[in-house]
């Protein structure tokens, strides 16, 4: 009996993801979802042992902490456990409008909004303000999720060396003129690189080439002192998934460019909102990361201390990268570590560029001086044995 259509169309379906997979383990960048429980602050458990994670951007360990906690299920108590719907059609829960207000106070500016992710939040962003005949220029190494949706805008796109703002110059001398309007992009920390933009010098080619600067705060919020230049930019974008310990996004900018992005945000018109758990977490974990003090300043410290020890430079942020360049010899040592103990991930290509393959490690509120000194002494071990 002859295939059915449907079911020889299945099998090419197949034929081809197997393909792929296959070229993606011959590189060693394939990937899998391993079960991981979170058990403490930093403690988690993997195929039946514990490890010490250092993978993991809760900097702040606010996920677990009791305050936030209770607002969460107070919020389940009172408003459920979904928004129901976008939030222009019936999810604008009453904390939605308290957590931006709150946003847009910490961050000095008049308005702010919130997306159901920080991914959804930039490819919602960029193509409502940047279109057809505007020009985006992004720092070449900006998250995945702002070059997605630089792509979506339909603007003219240009990246600029990492950090180089010599280069950003000349990427503005060079298209400006012909555009209409022109928004620059960067993050504040770097995900995989842990160093900070140079926001001030950023902010000075903007005003002189009426550009709009755009800000991914993610992994500086909570955790990095602020940078002075930081509220020069019009558009300031973080998450609420990271130092904040809950989920979501967010935009703080002017009131008339937060209207706008109602009206024209496809990732918020056509999501539905916020789960009133995480806004009601978001609340309470603003609270703790306003009040300042020695638990935003641990993570850093934790980092610096083991930079110190593996005598690297000295890290600008939480998030400390160790370049190793082949996907294999990451993978290597990511394993030779979770054998000691310690949960550090590898990062293979596309998350980085080729031949930068690495291990991120994150340092936190929560861990201890030891723990730092046992995860450096474990690294040098595992390196030594791989020379």
């Amino acid at each position: 009996m002859d295939q059915s259509p449907h079911l020889a169309a299945g099998a090419s379906l197949d034929a081809h993801a197997r393909a792929k997979l296959g070229q993606l383990q011959e590189n060693r960048l394939r990937r899998s979802l391993a079960e991981t429980q979170r058990t403490g602050v930093i403690e988690v458990m993997r195929a039946g042992r514990k490890l010490i994670s250092f993978s993991c951007n809760d900097y702040l360990n606010l996920s677990r902490h009791p305050d936030v906690m209770a607002a969460a299920k107070a919020a389940i108590d009172t408003y459920g456990a979904g928004s129901g719907a976008s939030r222009l059609v019936t999810g604008n829960h009453p904390l939605f409008g308290a957590l931006e207000a709150r946003l847009a106070q910490i961050k000095g500016t008049d308005a702010a909004l919130i997306f159901g992710s920080g991914y959804l939040a930039n490819i919602g962003i960029i193509p409502a303000l940047a279109g057809n005949g505007d020009l985006i220029v992004a720092d070449e190494l900006v998250h995945s999720c702002m070059h997605v949706g630089a792509a979506l805008s339909g603007a003219k796109v240009v990246t600029f060396a990492h950090n180089d703002a010599d280069a950003l110059a000349a990427a503005l001398a060079a298209g400006r003129g012909a555009a209409k309007n022109c928004l620059i992009l960067t993050e504040s920390v770097f995900s995989m690189d842990g160093d900070r933009a140079p926001l001030g010098l950023l902010a000075d080619l903007a005003d002189a080439h009426d550009a709009w600067l755009m800000t991914d705060d993610a992994h500086g919020f909570g955790v990095v002192s602020t940078d002075p230049a930081a509220a020069r930019a019009p558009l300031q974008m973080g998450t609420l998934s990271k130092a904040a310990g809950a989920y979501g996004g967010y935009c703080c900018a002017s009131r008339p460019v937060i209207d706008l992005l109602v009206n024209r945000a496809r990732s918020l018109i056509y999501s539905t909102g916020l789960s009133p758990a995480d806004a009601g977490a978001s609340l309470a974990s603003l609270e703790i990361i306003a009040k300042g003090g020695e638990l935003n300043k641990r993570p850093l410290a934790n980092a610096r201390l083991f930079t110190q020890i593996m005598a690297l430079d000295e890290a600008a942020s939480p998030i400390v990268p160790l370049v190793l360049g082949d996907a294999e010899r990451a993978l290597a040592l990511s394993e030779g570590l979770e054998a000691a103990g310690f949960l550090v991930a590898a990062i293979r290509p596309p998350t980085v560029p080729m031949g930068t393959a690495r291990l991120r490690f994150t340092f936190s509120a929560g861990h201890s001086e030891d723990q730092v000194s046992a995860l450096a002494d474990a690294v040098r071990a595992q390196m030594a044995g791989m020379a």
